[in-house]
């Protein structure tokens, strides 16, 4: 909290310019601050020449590091169907456990889902803690929220990973809340330091121009949700065999302040892009949602996918699960076709992994041309309809 000492305040001032967030006034020569709209920047404390304001800082609990030990990941599932991100945490999650000389656990949580135990051995992990209960058979982020809250505090994890779904994003902050340490969203890559143990989680940051270093070193689990498609899972082994662990947690529904309703998938083959070989993007240069359709076309004779910039998706010509980018799917296809995209930091993001870049676009100078690795300057309208009548000819 913040305080003025009013015996020290004379009423100058120079705290009142100092404060970006108008909250200072001057009242009968003394400060005055508004909790409400102060950030605590400490600002005012460095202007203030007669030290009558201070910011006191409450005591942090000390956490005893030596008590976490292991590498969790988190074993999406829908539909007992494990996300492809888990294959591609357990190998990075293999590789920090040995870093640790540490155990990988993998964390599953649903119904009926005994069956995928061993899948989850055959990619890497050691050990696999369960917990099989019908409460758990929709996602709900309070009850899985729960359900990880409780193991944490019995195991005590050095380190838990997610992907950066909209499973893990939605009740993994919940996690890091309720047990006071951090989480690093949206990773793109982890490793060990070896001078202090602790997990280094890099990620994009301000639109892609940096990439940020960050470090949770006085708090514990580390906690991190991870994009798609930027880890190497392990090499399937069903030879492999580990230790199940089944827990039971008492989750009453009545007290849960979420209730799942009904599941909606999207109609359509073309929706799924993280796993396409090819994907047709388009972007703003497409003009209109039904101009879609000639992607779609296109997407279907070559077997792929379809998918969007943000500025697609936000004038509604195509919904979000198309979305590639930043803010939206990191994808790898051997194929990635940009018709009508630009090419802003925050697209290139989601798709500069692709193994080969195709961009069509008017305009020879638009930023995508920098990445591609076959450039068309050319109007869409025209191209796009001779490469389907091509790919119709072939047929």
């Amino acid at each position: 909290m913040i305080e003025v000492i009013r015996e020290k305040c004379v009423g100058c001032g120079k705290c009142l310019k100092a404060c970006a967030y108008g909250a200072i006034t001057i009242t009968d020569k003394v400060a005055e601050i508004n909790a409400d709209k102060c950030v605590l920047c400490g600002a005012c404390v460095s202007a203030c020449p007669f030290e009558a304001i201070f910011i006191r800082k409450s005591a942090q609990k000390v956490v005893n590091k030596d008590e976490y030990r292991g590498v969790w990941v988190f074993a999406e599932q829908q539909d007992k169907d494990i996300a492809p991100v888990v294959y591609e945490l357990l190998g990075k999650g293999k590789e920090l456990a040995e870093d640790r000389e540490s155990k990988l656990t993998a964390i599953l949580f649903g119904h009926q889902v005994g069956d995928l135990v061993d899948k989850l051995y055959h990619h890497g992990a050691e050990e696999v803690i369960m917990i099989d209960d019908p409460l758990l058979l929709d996602f709900t982020d309070d009850l899985y929220a729960e359900a990880m809250q409780e193991l944490i505090k019995k195991y005590k994890p050095e380190i838990i990973l997610t992907g950066a779904t909209n499973t893990g994003r939605s009740f993994l902050p919940r996690v890091a809340t309720a047990m006071n340490t951090g989480l690093t969203a949206d990773c793109t890559g982890l490793k060990i330091d070896p001078a202090t143990n602790n997990l280094i989680q890099t990620r994009p940051a301000f639109g892609g121009n940096i990439m940020a270093r960050i470090e949770t070193p006085n708090h514990r689990p580390q906690m991190a949700t991870v994009r798609y498609k930027v880890m190497d899972p392990l090499k399937m082994d069903t030879s492999k065999k580990g230790k199940l662990i089944e827990e039971k947690l008492e989750l009453e529904l009545a007290e849960r302040l979420t209730r799942f309703i009904k599941k909606v998938k999207e109609e359509g083959s073309l929706a799924n892009i993280v796993d396409a070989n090819i994907i047709v993007a388009g972007g703003r240069g497409l003009k209109n949602a039904e101009n879609f359709k000639m992607l779609e076309e296109l997407a279907g004779l070559l077997g792929g996918a379809v998918g969007a910039s943000r500025a697609a998706v936000d004038n509604e010509w195509v919904s979000y699960p198309h979305q590639v980018g930043q803010t939206g799917k990191t994808v790898k296809p051997s194929i990635y076709i940009a018709t009508g995209i630009s090419g802003a930091i925050q697209h290139l993001a989601g798709m500069s992994s692709a193994d080969y870049i195709i961009a069509i676009n008017k305009d020879p100078e638009a930023p995508i041309f920098k990445v591609a690795d076959l450039g068309i300057v050319g109007d869409l309208f025209e191209i796009i309809p001779l490469m389907i009548k091509k790919l119709k000819k072939a047929e």
